[in-house]
């Protein structure tokens, strides 16, 4: 930490130095990445609103040329079980416009080792059915894992982690990190199942989740019977009341043991949060993770070989606070801070 000075030291050192200037050395590092030469960045309120602020390439497809991380938008919700509205969830976080770019737990400026962009919302040809609107959301995020490219989405329900994980392990199956009230295992009901009730039970029998690298964290309600393929199948569940217990290093030792090494998807469910710090979602559940338990448990996870991401379920209509959606911004960019990292440690 920078040494202390007494008042005299302060007025000689401080008192003509720009906001962008930094004299402690690891201070000063950051700052070089942050604001590059004087102390000038764009007024976060101002310009076209992006996802954390990232430079917007619609128009980026089909090679992707110059990308390293793709953020995007998934306005569906046609898997939802309860109340509707996801779909506005990708917007929302668009507009919140102060989170990063700096994580200070993780010491991690990721722009500046990945190159970022907004590359807008996957384009559906049909509003109305489900099915297709996964297929859609399968090739979209398969072109971008051709490229090379590292998806991380917004949602949407939940439902689309299915055809994330379509794409993402088509080539081999993939552990998860999952955070959540519910484990989203679930069989057919009515007649579908694509719902968002039950996208990792299909993930698995497509062979593209390994369960036994799978983590489900922040199980909670009154669901849990319906969750039988999660301890059938070898994820290993742990339930909202077990993190307090358990603490948090002990969930993200059991979260880094279980994936190990190998390729891992992270997804995560506003819901897993108490519907105090994040009222904006389908199918809230009370009893939940507070939202510095989610943020201590993520950047656990620094050093992963993470291969995508979510942040799902924002439905902004039911929080007149925008606290959901300014939570699900601040998950947004610790997933962009673990993928990043991710890129850089594949790279060396």
């Amino acid at each position: 930490m920078p040494e202390i000075l007494s008042l005299d030291e302060l007025r000689e050192r401080f008192s003509n130095a720009s906001g962008g200037e930094m004299f402690d050395p690891e201070f000063r590092k950051v700052a070089d990445l942050v604001f590059g030469e004087g102390d000038r960045r764009q007024a976060p309120y101002c310009g076209v609103p992006t996802l954390l602020k990232a430079p917007y390439r619609p128009d980026a497809a089909p090679s992707f040329a110059d990308i390293d991380i793709a953020l995007f938008g998934i306005p569906m919700d046609l898997g939802v079980t309860n109340r509707s509205g996801a779909r506005f969830g990708p917007r929302a976080v668009r507009n919140v416009d102060r989170v990063g770019p700096y994580d200070h737990v993780m010491r991690a400026v990721p722009t500046a080792h990945a190159r970022v962009a907004d590359i807008g919302d996957v384009p559906f040809k049909s509003r109305f059915d489900l099915a297709a609107s996964h297929a859609d959301i399968e090739g979209f995020v398969r072109r971008l894992v051709e490229a090379g490219v590292l998806p991380l989405a917004v949602g949407g329900d939940h439902s689309v982690g299915l055809p994330i994980l379509r794409a993402v392990g088509k080539d081999r199956p993939v552990g998860m990190i999952h955070i959540d009230a519910h484990c989203d295992t679930g069989g057919s009901f009515e007649g579908c199942k694509f719902h968002h009730g039950g996208p990792f039970r299909q993930a698995v029998l497509d062979g593209v989740l390994d369960p036994r690298r799978t983590i489900q964290i922040g199980i909670r309600g009154n669901s849990e019977y319906l969750w039988e393929f999660s301890y059938a199948s070898g994820m290993t569940v742990i339930h909202a009341e077990e993190v307090g217990d358990l603490g948090i290093s002990a969930v993200i030792a059991k979260a880094r043991e279980i994936v190990g090494a190998g390729p891992t998807y992270v997804s995560f469910d506003v819901d897993s949060l108490d519907p105090a710090f994040a009222p904006g979602t389908g199918t809230p559940e009370v009893g939940g993770l507070t939202s510095a338990q989610a943020l201590g448990i993520l950047r656990g996870l620094i050093g992963l070989n993470i291969v995508g991401g979510d942040v799902v379920e924002i439905a902004p209509q039911y929080d007149p606070t925008s606290n959901t959606a300014q939570i699900a911004a601040q998950i947004l960019f610790e997933l962009l801070c673990l993928a990043a990292e991710a890129i850089k440690v594949r790279a060396s």
